[in-house]
């Protein structure tokens, strides 16, 4: 009857830890497909801002967003003035047409005349890490 109890609290115990286990690849891996499946439906996008965009230093890498969440510069994320967080926004860039599918998660840019602040994937995506800034227009998907 011991070795049974035993049993049983090991195999509750082993379920727990297994259970517990992180699920940011599988997140990733979803936003990824999703991010393909949305820059591929372009016929109904309407530009909710036109302006510059810049991207994240390396230097905010593992720190706080105003959202709570921890800056990952590889993940699709971006800070916007006003879109509430967890707004999804399609970025193009004017220069190349090249698109992007980001999550505001932050607040910012903290000059006036920048309208998004991506996270550097995203500006790898869209090209501009030489450039540093780009004109864009933003689509909002998901409010």
């Amino acid at each position: 009857m011991k070795n049974i109890l035993k049993l049983l609290i090991y195999s509750v115990l082993a379920i727990f830890f297994v259970s517990c286990g992180s699920t940011k690849n599988t997140k990733e891996k979803i936003f990824d497909k999703t991010n393909q499946e949305w820059n591929n439906n372009t016929q109904d996008d309407i530009p909710f801002e036109v302006g510059i965009a810049s991207y994240y230093s390396s230097v905010f890498e593992g720190k706080a967003t105003a959202s709570g969440e921890i800056y990952s510069g590889s993940e699709l994320t971006a800070a916007h003035k006003t879109l509430p967080f967890g707004t999804i926004v399609k970025v193009r860039n004017l220069k190349n047409n090249k698109s992007v599918v980001v999550r505001i998660n932050d607040r910012g840019p903290s000059k006036t005349e920048r309208v998004i602040d991506l996270s550097y994937r995203a500006a790898e995506i869209l090209d501009m890490i030489r450039d540093g800034i780009v004109k864009v227009e933003i689509i909002i998907i998901k409010k």
